[in-house]
């Protein structure tokens, strides 16, 4: 038996949908989430991975806000890697592959030791009344009544697969779509369109040739994504293989039935992460791309073929895959298949993602326009804070792009409305020295503290955490070494010697040290990894993280320069014709928002800040 009234009600089980619950859960309020199968929540739609280049990044700042993400991936990951380790700690990325069968089972685990109420049922229509929301109605004709409703579809709405010329509807392979609610929305005035994605084949383990690929093993250390796990673990390898010409040669004698090709699809995909038919099509030059064979669970004999997404007829993929080095005997169990879906440009949504139209609704994941499990589950936490304190009468939950990646995601899709998949990359985050992933628990506890989203516990354990940094930040600025020591040090690892000495603050600037390796020479110990890691990187990157918290000071002087509701663009004139037209879409509510928007010229910036001044 279920309530028939609810603060929050969000529907959708999946990455956003979870998130969003557990917010909204954490800040008081009664949540209900609703899924077709209870069984399936969470359950990867694509890559069996969590994580990954940015993505990590956003796995980590979902933890720091009390999410269950990291947590659930610690649990059931099965190889775990540090990414762009040869690069600076600005762009580290966790990742994992996690077993595709037991995160669906410890993310139930993890919402039935809520409060939170679970329903297994389909959705027909959101109940809006005088543009707020009632409830939801039921396919049943059940209706439940709540104050806010968040909705987290995913690619189910209108959602369509193909492989070649065979097009099913679901929402993904061996589910049903949702096929009432986009209607529902556009009578009340929303704009739609429609996005594609893709996923690979799977194949049989046993049906692999190893001999002949290049076994790709997890990290020997991995710190946890989550501060709630104390142990991870590697419990198999990937492998690597590459396509090659013949590979190339026979798919594209399925170019011609070709869903991508032939116009059968109306929404576009993701660029970053292109289709194989669209690998040999763009970039015809190349005789192979990677292959990355990903076991998708410890107790599962499929395997994912990373980097052969398709939706090439069933026959031509076949052929393919048995002319890739290591699955020239290989069983199919899944093919590749393309799936378009409904989405809602995000302009029309205010940065807390309540929509602009409806007071009460908010939209998460890929409903907005995005890709990815982790950008999911970072708007469905943004939302379902966002709905519970509204109904609390608090300030609401906001991020900027100086806070987190999370704010940069946000931001880019409400003023940058794309008609491709959106992907975070460490490359859209002016800031992102400052927005690391070793230190999003130091970011951004504040604002989840003053939120509700962590609790006194785990609020006066990081501050215990900063003051211990602060003490060695102390202690490494106030201690010197002998020269004679240092140079022994320096002589082992090539660096130039000193004529004097050293504190160890300043040795720690120079390029090959590590701050370990000094605390020991100077026999001092008791500093966890992770402390010496964030004062190690607060040190020799302090110029440049100087520079950047200045360009954030600029940065938040302009997000207070607040530009009125309900402005009129029109009685601004010399306004050039797409800036106005961007701008009455939009509505910016300040005036470094504003700036933000492309279309919006230097020019046009001069023009409203004269007059809005």
């Amino acid at each position: 038996m279920i309530n028939k009234q609810f603060d929050v009600i969000v529907i959708g089980g999946g990455h956003a949908g979870i998130e969003a619950s557990l917010a909204a859960d954490r800040i008081g309020c009664s949540v209900l989430l609703i899924t077709m199968d209870l069984n399936r929540m969470g359950l990867p739609s694509c890559n069996p991975s969590i994580g990954g280049t940015a993505k990590g990044h956003l796995v980590k700042e979902i933890d720091a806000l009390g999410g269950a993400m990291g947590y659930l991936a610690d649990k059931a990951g099965i190889h775990f890697k540090m990414l762009n380790v040869s690069k600076g700690p600005a762009v580290w990325s966790p990742r994992c592959q996690i077993d595709i069968d037991t995160y669906p089972i410890y993310a139930r685990e993890y919402l039935e030791n809520t409060n939170i109420d679970l329903l297994e049922a389909t959705v027909d229509e959101i109940i809006i009344n005088n543009h707020t929301v009632q409830g939801v109605l039921l396919s049943d004709g059940t209706k439940i009544e709540a104050q806010s409703v968040v909705f987290t579809p995913g690619t189910f709405l209108n959602g369509k697969m193909f492989t070649g010329w065979d097009i099913t509807f679901g929402g993904r392979y061996g589910e049903a779509p949702a096929n009432t609610v986009s209607n529902n929305l556009i009578n009340y005035g929303f704009e739609v369109g429609r996005l594609k994605t893709g996923t690979p084949p799977r194949v049989y383990a046993d049906s692999i040739d190893y001999s002949k690929l290049t076994p790709e093993p997890g990290d020997d250390t991995f710190k946890p994504f989550s501060y709630k796990s104390k142990s991870i673990s590697n419990t198999i390898n990937c492998y690597i293989t590459s396509t090659n010409a013949d590979t190339h040669d026979i798919l594209r004698t399925g170019f011609a039935d070709s869903p991508m090709f032939k116009g059968v699809i109306e929404g576009l995909g993701p660029r970053y992460c292109p289709s194989i038919e669209d690998k040999i099509s763009r970039f015809g030059e190349r005789d192979a791309h990677k292959i990355v064979l990903e076991p998708e669970g410890v107790n599962t004999d499929s395997v994912y073929v990373n980097g052969y997404s398709t939706s090439l007829p069933l026959d031509v993929q076949i052929k393919g895959l048995r002319t890739i080095p290591g699955l020239e005997n290989m069983r199919l169990m899944r093919a590749g298949y393309a799936i378009e879906y409904d989405y809602f440009p995000s302009f029309q949504l205010n940065y807390t993602l309540e929509t602009k139209l409806v007071q009460g609704l908010y939209l998460a994941g890929q409903i907005n326009g995005s890709s990815g499990y982790e950008e999911a589950g970072g708007q469905g936490l943004v939302a379902g804070a966002n709905a519970a304190l509204k109904i609390k009468g608090r300030e609401p939950f906001l991020l900027d792009r100086s806070d987190a990646y999370i704010g940069v995601m946000i931001d880019d899709l409400v003023n940058k409305s794309s008609d491709e998949p959106y992907r975070l990359f460490t490359s859209l985050a002016e800031y992102r020295l400052i927005l690391r992933q070793d230190n999003a628990q130091y970011r951004l506890y504040e604002k989840a503290y003053k939120s509700g989203l962590i609790d006194e516990a785990r609020y006066q354990s990081i501050l215990a955490d900063i003051n211990i940094i602060n003490d060695l930040d102390s202690y490494i600025k106030n201690t010197k070494i002998p020269y004679q020591v240092l140079n022994e040090y320096f002589s082992a690892i090539g660096e130039t010697l000193t004529e004097g000495t050293m504190d160890i603050y300043s040795a720690v600037k120079r390029g090959k040290t590590k701050l370990s390796e000094l605390l020991a020479l100077a026999q001092c110990d008791g500093y966890s990894d992770d402390i010496i890691q964030q004062v190690q990187i607060n040190t020799k990157y302090e110029g440049y993280i100087n520079r950047q918290l200045n360009e954030i000071k600029y940065f938040a002087e302009n997000e207070k320069k607040r530009i009125p509701e309900g402005f009129d663009y029109n009685k601004v004139q010399s306004l050039s014709t797409e800036a106005r037209a961007k701008l009455k879409k939009i509505r910016p509510t300040s005036f470094g928002q504003l700036s933000r928007i492309p279309g919006v010229s230097a020019t046009d910036l001069s023009i409203i800040a004269v007059y809005l001044k």
